[in-house]
């Protein structure tokens, strides 16, 4: 399997590099989740003293693997290379120190001879922290509400682009619920994690955001919410931020 060969040979060449005090992988291959179709979230522990530094050297340690056909620098959650080589392996090699460990997902340790990363170890999680749950929950009626606006206007290509983002939020909402071990994850595990009933309400709705078609999702999702509203407003730490807004989008 190409994937478990490319972290191989660019686990060797990091281990060569002083300045990398741990290597580890998160991402479906840090939860042995991984096939075929799978990417490479490749992560670097690098003291705070060489992180300048070595942000300077990470294509030639990506090209230890072979030619890469694209490449970005980019910072999401942390300095970070989208590469992709010429065989279409998509690999994001993230550098982290120890003061922007970012405690989410599971990972698996490649290489940590100092043991800098058992700290970390027990407190990875999938789950949604209480304000992260509220996001979500405020998130889903926002984009909603902005999803009337549009579809009012009979702009039918950003209705569809406002639905998206309300299942986008929902779908964590759901996990929270009901797989809350995994709701980080969100639409791309629903099919795995929900209940039949709930996935199918939820491909339900998937299935008519079309520009011609979004008015059905609309309802379809309102029904779904509020089947879903008591658990959730008595879920979320603040009800009285988002229940006025749920209220009156819902109704309407």
């Amino acid at each position: 399997m190409m994937l478990i060969d490319a972290l191989e040979v660019l686990s060797n060449s990091l281990k060569q590099d002083k300045r990398v005090q741990a290597i580890f992988i998160k991402g479906s291959v840090g939860r042995g989740e991984q096939d075929e179709h799978s990417d490479l979230d490749l992560y670097c522990l690098v003291g705070e003293k060489d992180l300048d530094d070595f942000l300077h050297t990470r294509i030639h340690h990506l090209e230890s693997y072979g030619k890469l056909l694209f490449h970005d620098d980019i910072f999401i959650v942390a300095p970070q290379i989208l590469a992709v080589y010429e065989d279409m392996l998509h690999v994001d090699l993230f550098t982290v120190t120890e003061q922007t460990f970012i405690e989410k997902d599971f990972f698996k340790i490649i290489y940590d001879p100092d043991h800098r990363l058992e700290k970390f170890h027990y407190t990875q999680n999938l789950r949604l922290s209480e304000n992260e749950f509220q996001d979500a929950v405020d998130d889903t009626v926002w984009f909603l509400f902005q999803y009337k606006k549009s579809a009012a206007r009979g702009n039918d290509l950003w209705s569809v682009n406002m639905l998206n983002h309300v299942m986008l939020n929902l779908s964590r909402v759901l996990l929270h619920r009901y797989k809350p071990e995994r709701a980080q994850l969100g639409l791309k595990t629903v099919e795995a994690s929900l209940p039949e009933e709930v996935i199918k309400n939820v491909s339900e709705i998937q299935e008519n955001i079309t520009p011609q078609k979004h008015r059905i999702a609309a309802v379809l999702l309102r029904d779904l919410l509020n089947h879903q509203a008591e658990w959730i407003l008595n879920e979320v730490a603040n009800p009285g931020k988002i229940e006025p807004l749920w209220n009156r989008v819902l109704e309407e």
